[in-house]
């Protein structure tokens, strides 16, 4: 098997308002396990996707600061989707907050959203198969 990105930690205040956010705009639950001492092991992932997001409450300050900083300030998630129209329907019919209008541009369609806790993310269905012509 090659090696690949398994899943990646994402900061929140909460795991339970995160979790239902997530959920509401299409995600779903593949784990979530208490680990006792308010700690839980909480996978989510786009549905059918293989990467996997686990949902990090922040405990202490630091951690508390980083809470939609942990990509600098610019779109660092992106949630790759085959029905483009559909899911961004379906997001702001959730109250999903989109900085502009979905634009086309030479690798794909694309619309930049925020999460709840000020991250960004674009919302992304790419023109080539292989993710060509991405970079930025």
């Amino acid at each position: 098997m090659a090696n690949r990105i398994a899943l990646f930690s994402l900061l929140v205040p909460d795991y339970d308002e995160a979790l239902a956010f997530f959920l509401r705009i299409g995600f779903e639950c593949r784990e979530d396990t208490d680990l006792g001492n308010g700690k839980r092991w909480v996978r989510i992932a786009p549905r059918g996707g293989e990467t996997e997001i686990l949902l990090a409450r922040a405990v202490g300050s630091r951690q508390s600061a980083a809470i939609g900083e942990q990509g600098g300030g610019r779109v660092w998630l992106f949630l790759e989707t085959s029905t483009f129209e559909n899911d961004y329907q379906h997001m702001q019919a959730q109250g999903v907050k989109f900085e502009s209008a979905p634009r086309n541009e030479s690798y794909g369609r694309v619309a930049v959203w925020i999460d709840p806790w000020g991250n960004r993310w674009d919302l992304i269905e790419f023109a080539n198969a292989d993710r060509s012509g991405t970079i930025r």
